[in-house]
């Protein structure tokens, strides 16, 4: 049968989709959704939270999750999940503070040399995970484990304290602050660097996810890996190259960290890698892998950011923060399985 012979007997897998089921089928519907209803609602609750001050603080907050909630969210795209995130940035600004502090070196050299390190324990990650076949879960919490650990020892060896010393007063420290923590203000609206940053990267793997043929090849590796290398996906680099860009976002955050406040916090980092998982599955991402977007997981973030600021904002008990943050978790894993179950049979 030709295609308008098979159309006419009832073939709905030639009937093209109507806008409303094509909408329906975007992952990041329900979250977009979550979004509306979060600034409707805190915007009635609170007058403070529409003022200038207020949204430029939502916006920080949002971006320093948004940041690492991209790349993550790819990751679970393709399948796979990454619990050392959290203390990796902190790991990112530990690395670059004490390279520039220990070496009498120019912060440029710290921040380098911060971003080898980094992409190196991202590039460990990938390869761990391919050559074992072992979860993602498994190999992530070793690294995370390892972190935490050397975090906390390596700076007490070095700097003999839980802290990095300051490096406000080195060469080339302004130019990495204007770039990492610089900002501007618009008519009372402070816009942080991250806040670009974030931008960037949202635009960046969104680009990649749907025009570049490394997009389809994440989200053949995360629907069926088998299945994509038997068509010739090479699963492998795919999955390692994913683990490197958490590792890069995590030195891009990490930065952040270390020029806004001249110091790092050696303990910091852990339990973020939580948020950002939140904040990926808000967005649209399934657990299972396959089904998710770059837009999405913006989304989720400005929902945590409208969030944690509104409920400071509105005077609550911040101990209902978490509890709103689990609901909004169960609830849009629930609503994007139902949106999707819809577009692909309703």
């Amino acid at each position: 049968m030709s295609g308008p012979d098979l159309l006419s007997a009832g073939d709905e897998r030639l009937a093209p989709r109507s806008a409303v089921r094509r909408l329906m089928a975007r992952p990041e519907l329900g979250a977009l959704v979550g979004a509306v209803a979060v600034f409707l609602f805190f915007a009635v609750v609170t007058s403070t939270f529409l003022t200038p001050g207020a949204l430029g603080t939502v916006l920080y907050s949002a971006s320093t999750i948004g940041i690492m909630a991209v790349p993550v969210a790819l990751l679970m795209i393709g399948g796979e999940f990454d619990l050392s995130a959290g203390v990796l940035v902190t790991t990112a600004a530990l690395a670059s503070s004490m390279v520039s502090y220990q070496f009498t070196a120019v912060t440029w050299v710290g921040v380098g040399v911060s971003l080898v390190v980094t992409l190196g324990i991202g590039l460990f990650n990938g390869w761990v995970l391919t050559r074992t076949r072992l979860p993602s879960f498994i190999v992530t919490l070793g690294t995370f484990l390892m972190l935490t650990g050397a975090n906390l020892g390596v700076t007490q060896l070095v700097d003999g304290t839980v802290a990095t010393k300051s490096i406000a007063d080195m060469q080339g420290y302004r130019s990495c602050a204007w770039l990492f923590a610089g900002s501007f203000t618009v008519g009372g609206l402070t816009v942080r660097a991250t806040v670009w940053w974030w931008l960037g990267l949202v635009l960046v793997a969104g680009w990649l996810l749907l025009r570049t043929r490394f997009g389809n090849w994440v989200f053949a590796v995360g629907g069926d890996a088998d299945a994509a290398r038997a068509v010739g996906v090479p699963v492998g680099r795919t999955k390692i190259a994913l683990y490197l860009g958490v590792a890069l976002c995590a030195w891009i955050l990490g930065q952040h960290l270390l020029f806004s406040f001249d110091t790092v916090q050696s303990g910091e980092g852990v339990g973020n890698e939580l948020i950002y998982i939140v904040a990926a599955v808000i967005g649209g991402c399934l657990i299972t892998g396959g089904y998710g977007s770059a837009a999405g997981s913006a989304l989720g973030a400005a929902i945590f950011g409208m969030t944690s600021k509104g409920i400071v904002y509105a005077q609550w008990d911040p101990d209902w923060f978490k509890f709103f943050l689990g609901a909004m978790l169960l609830l849009a894993t629930l609503l994007n399985s139902w949106v999707r179950r819809r577009a692909e049979h309703g």
